[in-house]
C-alpha cells in the first residue's frame, strides 16, 4: 500500500438522521472486515476498527440506544431516531469502536480493503488472528489502528 493511499486523515460521520455525529482519525484507504457473524450478518455490518483514543463524538450521546446479547461484551450502539448504527464497540476490542465505513463523509476515502471474518467461529478465528498476528490481522490492526507496517 502506498504512503499517499494511506494517509492518516480526519473523516467525519453518523446516522442517517444526523442526530449522532463523530469524528474519528484513520487511515484514508480502510481496511475493512466484513464479520459473519449473526448480528453482523443480520446488519450487513461491515467496519473498522480504531482505538478510542482516534474517535470523538460530536453529538447525539443522548440519542444512542445500546444492544447487548450472548457474552454481552459488544456494544451495539445506533441512534434511537433512525436506526442507524454508524458505529460500536467489539467484542474483540473493547478498547476500540468498529466503525462502519458507509456511514463516514465519503470525501475522505481513498478506497478500501475488505477481509472476511469468521465471526460464526468467533473464538475460533479470534485464536487464529491471535497466532497470526500480522499485519492484516484484527488484533494487530485495531491495537493502533494501522497495521503494524505502518505504525
Amino acid at each position: 500500500m502506498s504512503s499517499s493511499s494511506s494517509e492518516m486523515v480526519l473523516h467525519r460521520g453518523g446516522c442517517h438522521c444526523g442526530e449522532v455525529a463523530y469524528e474519528v482519525v484513520a487511515p484514508s484507504h480502510l481496511h475493512v472486515y466484513n464479520c459473519n457473524c449473526s448480528i453482523c450478518t443480520k446488519k450487513q455490518n461491515r467496519h473498522f476498527i480504531v482505538p478510542k483514543s482516534r474517535f470523538k463524538l460530536l453529538k447525539g450521546a443522548e440519542y444512542l440506544t445500546t444492544y447487548t446479547f450472548n457474552s454481552h461484551r459488544a456494544k451495539h450502539m445506533f441512534c434511537r431516531v433512525c436506526g442507524v448504527q454508524s458505529f460500536y464497540e467489539p467484542r474483540s476490542n473493547p478498547d476500540g469502536y468498529g466503525i462502519m465505513p458507509h456511514c463516514l463523509d465519503p470525501s475522505t476515502v481513498t478506497g478500501m480493503t475488505v477481509e472476511d471474518f469468521n465471526g460464526v467461529a468467533w473464538e475460533e478465528s479470534m485464536a487464529k488472528e491471535t497466532s497470526k498476528q500480522s499485519s492484516s490481522s484484527i488484533l494487530a490492526w485495531s491495537k493502533v489502528g494501522l497495521p503494524q507496517d505502518q505504525a
